[in-house]
């Protein structure tokens, strides 16, 4: 096991405000799946966070835990701040799609102080069963990312929202298809150890957790369970998004987020 690198992209400016990573999830970049919602998030700086072998960030040279993943964010967050392109001692918001939103939770439980809120979208404790996820990984280590496409177009996106808005949806589906492969099944491998159903009480840090409404890989119970295991939870639906709200309904989502962290 090793802990990963990870690549930021500076999606807004705005030295000097609050700092919002924006994690994206499997199969995904942050620049394709948040700068729809970035206009609406005018009070932080943005900065994306793509998973190993996504987009930004270079791929994995081994597998990795969820912890390590949470380790290699912090350690970004280190160099941002030593190099100057993020101001000292600002405030940091963390919120994730998918495994970025399990990631948001790791995030809470290992590094509490770092953190002035967490929006966990679209994702859950636990997502999918263990033996699934390993089984992915071994076809996509085999077979590569494009296997993958037909099956999350379906999964991502509520009915409709591909013809009406296809260069969102190319852009995310191109990510997935560009992914590194290798780095994709350590992805599923971490997604597959990852289970804090049990841990959600020790997070202290302010939560919320949205869900999509049509979302049938993180349905809303998905988002209530978190709310109700943390500390300080709340929890919201957004109704015409699948698994991909900050690009199905960005101006709502980032309503959601902004609202709740400028309160936390």
């Amino acid at each position: 096991m090793s802990v990963p690198d990870i690549t930021p992209t500076l999606l807004s400016e705005g030295k000097g405000k609050p700092v919002l990573l924006a994690g994206a999830g499997l199969g995904t970049g942050a620049k394709a799946l948040w700068i729809d919602a970035v206009p609406y998030l005018q009070d932080f700086q943005v900065v994306g966070v793509d998973l190993p072998g996504h987009a930004a960030s270079p791929a994995s040279t081994g597998p990795f835990t969820m912890a390590e993943l949470a380790q290699g964010v912090v350690a970004m967050l280190d160099k941002l701040a030593a190099a100057g392109d993020i101001e000292a001692g600002a405030k940091v918001y963390f919120a994730g799609v998918s495994m970025a939103g399990e990631l948001a939770l790791q995030l809470g439980l290992d590094y509490p102080d770092r953190f002035a809120g967490l929006g966990v979208v679209c994702s859950g404790a636990k997502i999918g069963e263990p033996s699934a996820w390993l089984e992915r990984a071994e076809t996509v280590r085999n077979a590569g990312t494009p296997t993958m496409v037909v099956g999350s177009a379906q999964r991502w996106f509520a009915p409709g929202f591909i013809e009406k808005h296809s260069e969102r949806t190319t852009r995310l589906l191109h990510t997935l298809q560009n992914a590194d492969r290798f780095a994709y099944a350590h992805c599923c491998e971490a997604l597959a150890g990852f289970d804090v159903r049990d841990r959600l009480g020790e997070i202290t840090t302010p939560v919320i957790a949205i869900a999509g409404g049509m979302d049938q890989v993180c349905p809303p119970e998905f988002a209530k369970a978190v709310a109700t295991g943390v500390r300080q939870g709340s929890s919201a639906v957004v109704d015409s998004a699948a698994h991909q709200a900050p690009v199905e309904a960005p101006e709502e989502t980032a309503a959601l987020l902004r609202d709740f962290f400028l309160a936390a």
